[in-house]
């Protein structure tokens, strides 16, 4: 008899967790705003985008005016920065595996670097520039640009520096290392020192840095070093492990304040030299940005978004109205908008501070849990913190079920 009450327990125990977990996840997917929104375009853009992804699920892809998929190539760990060459080729930064030639390290390794792809008629790998790093994670290199030189401009993560590499000679022509204006640890290939994963040159030997763990955004000149330092401070209210900014013109950068869950436009206040917000995005089609890593400001003026975690680009207006928004999986990591790239549009006028939605409360366990999760797998993007304490709850019940159904097995 008791064997008999404890299957029936057990049973319906595994039951309610099943249902528990069929309603919640089956609710939200059904009630989950449109993240697919398209408009007529009359000047045939498209969007070339790099996809970060979990595990080895790194792509390339490049989507037309309706957001459907023109070409697409995952052959790599990750992807990061993306961009079009004049001539039709796609300059991306990657990671990759199982290289044999490793340099101090042991093989096989990972080297990280850019790959030049050529999209037609088929996408494939035509040439390679790379180096060995200890490990990819913390160490990837996240952004490189071609220079009006035929230099390729680097911003390496692994010794955490700035340098143009010349192809023809094989050799540097300039560096910067962040030891130069920060403290540097023993070996900073075995720690996530600074994680530099972005620069821009904005002049003739001018360029703009992220330094995303110290919150900074610096302008280095040649010859110069550090000469201007956005958030001197550190302040994680003003920028918080922040990616891939963009320079509007002297004394305006839209950026990606990633941690932060927002889009921000900062000005110089010419009177005291500070920078200041003057234009706050936290959400867009009505559904808050997770994690956004690249925004850019089209010249239309509308701003361009990748929104990471959400797994999809957005384009909004000024005031926050969704003008398209493409779905893109496995985690996008930036976005342009071809042919424009990252021909910066101009800067929202100075005024009063312009703030659209509010940040989305992090729920303490559970939304660590949910970032972790989202990390490793591709999650959509309605999946949230509730979702997480329904599968905590409904593993409790799984077990509990469990048990009960072996005890009752043991004792018929």
């Amino acid at each position: 008899m008791k064997s008999r009450s404890d299957f029936r327990n057990g049973l319906f125990l595994v039951l309610s967790g099943v249902l528990l977990v069929g309603l919640a996840f089956g609710a939200s997917w059904a009630l989950a705003p449109n993240t697919s929104i398209t408009a007529p375009d009359s000047n045939a853009t498209t969007t070339l985008v790099g996809v970060q992804g979990p595990g080895w699920g790194g792509s390339v892809v490049e989507l037309d005016s309706n957001g459907t998929r023109l070409w697409r190539i995952g052959n790599a760990i990750s992807y990061q920065d993306v961009s079009m060459l004049d001539n039709g080729t796609v300059l991306a930064t990657h990671a990759d595996g199982n290289y044999q030639r490793c340099g101090q390290f042991p093989a096989p390794c990972k080297r990280t670097g850019v790959r030049f792809i050529d999209p037609d008629p088929n996408p494939k790998i035509v040439g390679e520039w790379s180096y060995p790093v200890r490990t990819r994670k913390d160490s990837e290199v996240h952004d490189a640009e071609m220079t009006p030189s035929g230099e390729l401009l680097v911003a390496d993560m692994e010794y955490e520096s700035i340098y143009t590499y010349n192809f023809s000679t094989g050799k540097r022509s300039w560096t910067w290392n962040a030891s130069q204006y920060y403290d540097e640890p023993p070996d900073p290939t075995r720690t996530d020192w600074l994680h530099i994963n972005d620069v821009d040159r904005i002049g003739d030997g001018r360029y703009l840095v992220s330094v995303r763990n110290t919150n900074q955004l610096l302008v280095i000149e040649r010859g110069e070093g550090v000469v201007e330092v956005i958030n001197k401070n550190r302040d994680p209210d003003v920028l918080n492990k922040q990616h891939n900014p963009q320079w509007l013109g002297d004394g305006a950068v839209v950026v990606a304040d990633s941690e932060n869950h927002r889009i921000v436009e900062l000005h110089r206040n010419e009177s005291t030299g500070e920078w200041e917000t003057a234009w706050i995005v936290y959400e867009a089609g009505g559904i808050h940005f997770d994690w956004p890593r690249d925004a850019d400001r089209l010249p239309n003026g509308n701003t361009l978004i990748t929104d990471s975690r959400n797994n999809r680009v957005v384009e909004i207006t000024r005031n926050g109205s969704v003008v398209t928004s493409y779905n893109v999986p496995n985690l996008p990591y930036e976005a342009d908008r071809i042919p424009f790239e990252e021909s910066a549009g101009q800067p929202y006028q100075s005024g009063s501070r312009n703030v659209l939605g509010d940040r989305n409360a992090d729920v303490p366990v559970l939304s660590t849990l949910l970032t972790g999760a989202r990390h490793a797998v591709a999650l959509p993007f309605w999946v949230s913190e509730l979702h997480v304490l329904v599968v905590l709850v409904a593993v409790i019940l799984w077990c509990v079920g469990g048990l009960l159904l072996i005890k009752s097995r043991w004792s018929s």
